[in-house]
């Protein structure tokens, strides 16, 4: 097990901890698999829900979150948007997660276990951890694997919403102006510079940094090594205490890995945009820029 904040509950948890854990009283088991492929080129990226890969093999005593579609609001324009407080705390309640040690994976990304975590962050839940390499490293290890459907007996979920872990467009572009905020972007180098084109218009938000979500693995569903994350965010002030931090990708996904990342470091306090760039760059009055 490892973990680099001091809290009663460790951010990452390795197949070991999880193996002698997970029948616990007060610990569940989440599978929140979700799948993106990306064209060859440019274009917009295909998401499904992982809920068939959960049934073909999830850890057993594991229940399945259903980001793409149980967890987010589908009438939104933006896809993955957060739910109203009372409609997730009622869906995540039917879970089975009430006040307990939530243990989210996914299939190695990490970033769909992290979007997890940062949706009950964001409602003021705190005691969770993320499955270090995910369910390939559980399988990997030889470790029992169950098939189907699994149900825990639901529960009441208390919902305190922290509006200061999500931005909106308002706060971005505020940001943008904002000595005292800093914008990240956790896409990829030729995204961020708009040289690949995935979204509605190339480029990025102005004033933003980009510091590849990528850049935060030690190996692929291996999280990055604190010095690792040092290194990444070194010179960006990330880690200023007087700074804010906004995190942002494409759809809000791969920026909650990033700010689980900081959250290592003790920066439990970075916002993620939930609409990024999918939002933002379909609004032409917004402003983006290219090159570094």
């Amino acid at each position: 097990m490892t973990t680099e904040k001091t809290t009663t509950t460790p951010l990452v948890v390795d197949v070991d901890w999880l193996a002698a854990h997970k029948d616990d009283p007060g610990v569940v088991v989440v599978d929140a698999t979700t799948f993106l492929t990306f064209p060859e080129g440019d274009g917009y990226y295909d998401v499904e829900s992982g809920r068939e890969a959960y049934r073909k093999g999830h850890v057993p005593g594991a229940v399945f979150a259903d980001l793409l579609h149980d967890l987010a609001d589908e009438a939104a324009p933006t896809t993955f948007t957060a739910l109203d407080s009372e409609t997730f705390a009622q869906r995540i309640g039917r879970l089975g997660i009430g006040n307990d040690h939530v243990v989210i994976y996914d299939q190695g990304a990490l970033m769909w276990a992290t979007r997890l975590w940062w949706n009950l962050r964001f409602e003021g839940f705190d005691n969770v951890s993320v499955l270090e390499g995910g369910f390939p490293a559980w399988r990997d290890a030889g470790l029992p694997v169950a098939t189907g459907d699994e149900t825990r007996e639901p529960k009441a979920f208390t919902a305190r919403r922290r509006p200061e872990l999500r931005a909106d467009v308002e706060r971005v572009l505020a940001a943008t102006q904002a000595d005292g905020t800093l914008l990240v972007n956790v896409l990829d180098p030729e995204t961020f510079r708009g040289e690949r084109v995935t979204y509605a218009r190339p480029g990025h938000i102005p004033a933003s940094r980009n510091v590849p979500a990528m850049s935060l693995y030690s190996a692929p569903g291996q999280v990055a090594t604190p010095e690792q994350i040092r290194e990444a965010f070194a010179g960006t002030g990330a880690l200023d205490d007087d700074r804010q931090v906004i995190t942002y990708c494409g759809s809000g996904i791969a920026a909650t890995y990033s700010a689980f990342s900081l959250a290592r470091l003790g920066r439990d306090d970075v916002a993620v945009y939930d609409g990024s760039m999918t939002e933002w760059a379909a609004n032409r009055d917004l402003p983006l820029e290219t090159g570094e």
